[in-house]
């Protein structure tokens, strides 16, 4: 039956529902600690503190910065239905793991290992999605796949709702459960499949594999769009990564709302915005590009403009109506921003080194989402967080301007044969 099951035609598609669900866990999971920090405070004290606070989410994000290359030359390499099975039931056992952590030291810890074993999902499935779909539904799988994300993200804004009722060591234990059980299921659903040429059977030696990695590499940063790619996507990770982190202790401090009020608001208002940006940004990219060449760049330059009004409401409204309807905003546009990375990306690189490049642009746009997330742990003591968000809308203008002057694809699926 799973035989049968590979060869229809809509495979491609179950295999973004299959990975739909891993990319749930995957930011449910590291979610779920932002909104929990009232209930952990009890038995954690030192939580009490917002700079510890930010010295967890930045932890993760750090070691999910510096792994992101190696995970994407890893799947460039190898199975990737390997590393996204094995990947799924690490984290998922470190997040059962933290429900039975007793000290600050053990969450940070555990935080570390979990940004280490995610970090090997995004870019194997992201790759793998786009040798299942090419350039026609290309941008509409991968947002289907980050729904998944943002749904994740929004359910892990329950977390305090939860942990109120039951407890937080429940949210741990439960959510981690789920995913090393579903981690045997992919065993038997989850195909590989490689658009290049690619021989598992092969025996090589390390000085291969290290030759590969580099020119992998020099053909990467030999290419200049490439360049502007890295810049696009951490730049609008500053203030990306500083909503999902933040965004929740802002509404508590603006509005002055319980976390567990405050909470679900912050992130089922982005993330359920984003649900819908990456659906609209998707499909209107699928059918841009087919018009225009760089007609996914205009869709993803009309996302991330959306931000900027967005986060000028964070920083000098103080109704909740007005905050509200710039989360919306926030969200849609960063969903239409979001779900055309790795689209472009495949508009300047060819699959054999797609993972690569996409796990590169993940360290500088994690590292960026990194510094800002220690950065606002230090400003929410001070009381200057709002005044941060504002300025963060300037970076995302250079962005903007520097993508569509300097962008300019000469294809909508890069090859190796087109790549010179």
């Amino acid at each position: 039956m799973i035989a049968k099951l590979n060869e229809k035609k809509s495979y491609p598609w179950i295999v973004v529902g299959l990975l739909w669900f891993v990319a749930l866990l995957n930011y449910l999971d590291r979610q779920m600690l932002s909104t929990m920090k009232s209930a952990m405070m009890d038995d954690i004290p030192e939580l009490a503190k917002a700079e510890n606070f930010g010295l967890l989410m930045a932890i993760f994000l750090w070691i999910y910065a510096l792994m992101s290359p190696v995970s994407g030359i890893i799947a460039d390499r190898f199975n990737r239905k390997r590393i996204i099975i094995g990947s799924l039931f690490i984290w998922s056992g470190v997040t059962m793991a933290m429900g039975y952590a007793t000290t600050f030291n053990q969450i940070y810890i555990l935080r570390g290992i979990m940004g280490f074993s995610e970090a090997f999902y995004i870019p194997a499935a992201l790759s793998l999605i786009a040798d299942y779909h090419q350039e026609k539904t290309r941008s509409f799988a991968i947002a289907i796949h980050t729904t998944g994300i943002y749904l994740g993200q929004a359910l892990g804004g329950f977390g305090a709702t939860v942990s109120k009722h039951f407890s937080w060591h429940f949210s741990f234990h439960s959510v981690g459960l789920l995913g090393v059980l579903y981690s045997l299921v992919l065993i038997f659903f989850l195909q590989e499949k490689k658009t290049y040429f690619f021989d598992p059977t092969k025996k090589s030696s390390v000085s291969y594999e290290f030759r590969q990695m580099f020119k992998g590499l020099g053909i990467l940063f030999g290419n200049i769009s490439f360049w502007v790619l890295l810049f696009y996507f951490s730049a609008p990770s500053l203030p990306g990564w500083a909503a999902k982190n933040w965004l929740p202790t802002l509404f508590t401090e603006t509005l002055h709302l319980d976390m567990s009020i405050a909470g679900p608001i912050a992130t089922v208002t982005i993330s359920m915005s984003s649900f819908f940006g990456v659906l609209i940004g998707g499909a209107i990219s699928d059918k841009w590009v087919m018009k225009h060449l760089k007609g996914r760049i205009y869709t993803s330059a009309i996302g991330l403009f959306l931000t900027i009004p967005a986060l000028f409401l964070f920083g000098y409204c103080c109704d909740i109506e007005a905050i509200i309807f710039g989360a919306i905003l926030f969200g849609i546009g960063f969903g239409i921003y979001d779900t055309n990375n790795m689209p472009i990306l495949c508009q300047f690189v060819a699959p054999r080194y797609r993972a690569t490049g996409y796990g590169i642009m993940n360290f500088v746009g994690i590292s960026a989402g990194a510094v800002i997330t220690e950065f606002l742990g230090k400003a929410a003591d001070n009381g200057g967080m709002r005044h941060i968000f504002v300025l963060l809308l300037f970076v995302v203008v250079t962005a903007i301007v520097l993508q569509l002057a300097t962008l300019n694809p000469k294809t909508i699926d890069m090859t190796e044969e087109n790549e010179f």
